[in-house]
């Protein structure tokens, strides 16, 4: 019996690492995504450099993550033997890999912001600042419970700060923290004139297309794996992610009146809004979560690209992640309720308040670090560099090289 026992046990653990595993590839994958995305959107002369930055930031990412980041969120380091850290089949080490995927997405997000006009090297810095210390210290305040921000909670408003997947603790802090960037950066040079916006169409539409199907697709990795166990998966987090998605699509189509761009970046707001309340929502409600980020993103987007003219959100992932994101947050404290047909265990204060929380660390500490970097290294590319693309100015060769010899 004890025998049986042990067996049982062990396949649990095989099973728990592999789901999890999974859930780390499928999300992995979706930095492809936020590459395809922002190549597809920024202009020609820096379509290299999107690719570049994206890779280079997931590596720095899982460096300063794995040594410090993981360790600052969890209390968990990594320098016990090889035996010790494969014990439960090293599900530790895949959880590590799956949590990482998502703080590698602060600076993938912030790359979108301030494209086409920002310095390699500080940049990368910075990024590596925001996974060691910026996201890490919020993600253990919400995940792991630290400093008692979740049991004050719980003893004042009944229940704690809820974010299942992370529409506050990874979408709205890597919003938040692009907002401080590209208010840092300031616009690309010609973007207004004479008050106006001017507009730099798309590179590449297909492209563009390709990055939001492979973010979508992704996105399923994202949510349902949030579980990070088999007795945790969830059909319902599957079902509400994909009517948050649809909400999103139809809701940018209207309003966007068909813009492709509108178009590809509305599954991305629902998706992101839903995050949050995904374990908890009725499918109705995740709809109407969905139909509304959608249509916030698309207005938002449009309203500050003409009124403000310092503010130049190349991808629009203010409005994306960080807007959509703080609504996600605050939904789940509505649409979780059970008189609205959610499971219960939510307060509407406490989301508030944690939703709030998380914008206010991320601009506090988005600021310190493009402010500070940019003293010391400047971030901003020179008139010449950035006329000339970041791809020649930077990397020395184009998207397409066209010399034969």
């Amino acid at each position: 019996m004890e025998s049986i026992q042990n067996h049982v046990t062990a396949l649990v653990s095989s099973a728990d690492t592999l789901f999890i595993l999974l859930g780390a590839v499928m999300v992995f994958a979706m930095h492809a995504g936020f590459a395809f995305l922002e190549v597809g959107t920024v202009r020609h002369k820096n379509q290299v450099n999107a690719l570049v930055k994206i890779m280079s930031d997931f590596a720095v990412s899982a460096l300063v993550y794995f040594f410090f980041g993981y360790w600052f969120a969890y209390g968990v380091t990594f320098f016990d033997s090889a035996a010790v850290l494969a014990q439960n089949n090293g599900y530790e080490l895949v959880k590590f890999f799956f949590l990482m995927t998502f703080a590698a997405a602060i600076p993938a997000i912030i790359s979108g912001g301030v494209a086409e006009r920002a310095r390699f090297n500080p940049m990368l810095v910075a990024a590596a600042l925001c996974v060691a210390v910026v996201y890490p210290f919020f993600e253990g305040l919400v995940w792991n419970g630290n400093w008692g921000f979740q049991n004050w909670l719980l003893v004042n408003f009944d229940a704690g700060f809820h974010d299942f997947a992370g529409s506050i603790v990874v979408h709205a802090v890597g919003g938040w923290i692009a907002f401080a960037a590209i208010v840092v950066l300031g616009s690309r040079n010609g973007r207004y004139r004479g008050g106006k916006v001017v507009a730099f169409a798309p590179s590449n539409i297909p492209l563009l297309a390709l990055g939001a199907w492979i973010l979508s697709v992704g996105w399923f990795g994202f949510n349902v794996m949030s579980a990070q166990a088999i007795e945790g998966i969830s059909g319902l987090v599957a079902m509400n992610s994909l009517m948050a998605m649809v909400g999103g699509i139809i809701s940018a189509l209207v309003v966007g009146r068909k813009d492709p761009g509108f178009i590809h970046n509305g599954p991305l707001a629902g998706l992101v809004a839903v995050c949050a309340g995904s374990d908890i929502m009725h499918p109705i409600g995740a709809l109407a979560t969905g139909l509304i980020a959608g249509g916030l993103f698309v207005w938002l987007f449009t309203y500050v690209q003409n009124k403000f003219t310092s503010f130049d959100d190349v991808l629009g992932v203010w409005p994306l992640h960080g807007v959509c994101g703080l609504w996600g947050g605050i939904a789940a404290g509505i649409f979780g309720l059970q008189r609205l047909g959610g499971l219960g265990g939510v307060s509407f204060t406490s989301q508030l308040i944690g939703s709030i929380a998380g914008v206010s660390v991320a601009l506090i500490g988005g600021f310190i670090i493009y402010k500070s970097v940019n003293y010391f290294m400047p971030i901003r590319l020179t008139e010449e560099q950035e006329f000339n693309g970041a791809d020649l100015s930077i990397h020395q060769i184009g998207a397409t090289n066209l010399n034969n010899n």
